[in-house]
C-alpha cells in the first residue's frame, strides 16, 4: 500500500467514523435541527429575492443549516438537514461526500434545496435520498449573485442555494455528494 492509498484509507475511515458517532447524537437534537433549519431558511429568504420566489413555488424545501467541508488532497463534507413541507418537518437527511484532487481548506456553509416539481419530491420520498447527478436535475443558484427564479428556472426539478459560507474553500458544488434519509 502506497502512502497515497494509506492517506486515502485513513481519510475515508475518519469520515465514516464521524458519521457513525454523530448518529446517536442526532436523535436527541431533532428539535434543535428543525429550529436551525427554519432560522437558516429565513436568513436565506431575507437575503435573496430568488430564494423568496422559489420558496413560494416549491413543493418542499430540504434545508441543511450547516455543512462542514474540509480537504487536503482528499476531502469530505457532511451535514444534517430537515425536509420541510408546508413549513413542517417531514423527514431528516444527511448530506455526505468525498473528493480528491487539488484542494486545501475548510468551510462551513448552508444549503437549501427547493423541490419545484411533484416528481422530484416523489423521487426523494421513494428513494430515501439520491446522489447528485442521478435522479432529479439540480440547478445551483448563487444566492450572492443576482440569480433570478422565473418561469424558466421554476420548471427545473430542484433549485439549490448554497449560502452563509464561512471559511477558505471555494468549491460549493454538489458533485460527488449523496443525500440519504436518516431513519429512526
Amino acid at each position: 500500500m502506497t502512502f497515497t492509498r494509506r492517506t486515502a484509507a485513513a481519510s475515508l475511515l475518519a469520515l465514516a467514523g464521524t458519521s457513525l458517532v454523530a448518529l446517536p447524537a442526532f436523535a436527541l437534537n431533532r428539535d434543535k435541527l428543525v429550529a436551525r433549519a427554519h432560522q437558516s431558511l429565513s436568513e436565506l429568504e431575507a437575503s435573496s429575492p430568488a430564494a423568496r420566489r422559489a420558496s413560494r413555488s416549491a413543493h418542499a424545501v430540504l434545508v441543511f443549516p450547516s455543512i462542514l467541508k474540509a480537504g487536503f488532497v482528499f476531502g469530505g463534507e457532511t451535514g444534517d438537514g430537515v425536509l420541510l413541507e408546508g413549513g413542517k418537518p417531514v423527514g431528516y437527511y444527511n448530506m455526505s461526500g468525498g473528493s480528491w484532487g487539488l484542494q486545501i481548506g475548510g468551510q462551513d456553509f448552508a444549503y437549501a434545496l427547493f423541490f419545484m416539481t411533484p416528481g422530484s419530491l416523489e423521487y426523494l420520498h421513494k428513494s430515501d435520498g439520491w446522489q447528485a447527478g442521478t435522479g432529479p436535475s439540480i440547478t445551483v443558484i448563487n444566492a450572492g449573485a443576482a440569480g433570478e427564479v422565473d418561469t424558466t428556472t421554476a420548471t427545473h426539478d430542484v433549485l439549490a442555494f448554497p449560502y452563509n459560507g464561512k471559511g477558505l474553500m471555494a468549491d460549493l458544488t454538489l458533485q460527488g455528494t449523496k443525500i440519504t434519509r436518516i431513519k429512526g
